[in-house]
């Protein structure tokens, strides 16, 4: 499974495409980001930024970007054009925003990659990931990227095939499209084809093809109350 299976870098993300190959097998992408960004211009980083927002490190952001009153922004961070940040987000390295995407209030990313038009609005933490473009976390989404025993992550792309990474932290990678509904949790190593689906409040993992949805059934009872 390659990157293009996924997705494609898009025209705003030009300049790194030397570091992201559509021939690049999944699982060595989140390894580049600083890469990328060190072959930026320091000099032209971004000098000016609202009063409550904490910067520290090369920040690179269009002049198109929404800033919020407050933020905490820790480089090297490269934002592209027409994208917005909202109050409260904390961005604390090796973070590359395509174009026209929302990085939302509270939300928490670390080397991660948002490709164009992606929308992450209310309180979502990514860390060590790829977002293709379009898709979207609902509300309070955790894309988690350490296992609990610290371990290396593997990545399950069927029940024959398991395949370790090497990497101590890695996150999730989705595809163009897809969707990740609200309070859900992807554990670190999981792969959303395009336009995949996971329904809110579940914890997945493992490989979820292009276009299916996955989804759990929970039964509700409902008791008298004794007060």
């Amino acid at each position: 499974m390659k990157a293009a299976d996924l997705f494609s870098l898009p025209e705003s993300l030009a300049n790194f495409r030397g570091f992201f190959k559509p021939d690049t097998p999944l699982g060595n992408g989140s390894g580049r980001f600083g890469a990328a960004l060190a072959s930026l211009d320091p000099a032209k980083a971004c000098q000016s930024f609202p009063p409550g927002v904490h910067v520290e490190g090369p920040v690179f952001i269009h002049s198109t970007v929404k800033l919020p009153h407050y933020a905490t922004l820790i480089g090297p961070i490269w934002i592209g054009p027409h994208s917005r940040l909202l109050p409260g987000c904390y961005l604390r390295g090796n973070v590359i925003v395509g174009a026209n995407c929302t990085v939302g209030h509270n939300a928490e990313l670390k080397n991660s990659l948002l490709m164009d038009n992606v929308q992450i609005p209310h309180q979502p933490y990514v860390g060590d990931s790829i977002l293709g473009s379009g898709s979207h976390l609902g509300a309070g989404v955790v894309l988690s990227n350490l296992r609990l025993d610290q371990k290396t992550i593997s990545v399950r792309l069927s029940d024959a095939v398991i395949v370790d990474t090497g990497l101590r932290k890695f996150g999730a990678l989705l595809g163009e499209h897809a969707e990740v509904g609200c309070n859900a949790v992807l554990n670190p190593g999981t792969i959303l084809g395009k336009r995949a689906l996971v329904t809110p409040s579940i914890t997945v993992g493992g490989v979820i093809p292009a276009a299916m949805i996955a989804h759990a059934r929970f039964s509700v009872s409902l008791i008298p109350r004794r007060d």
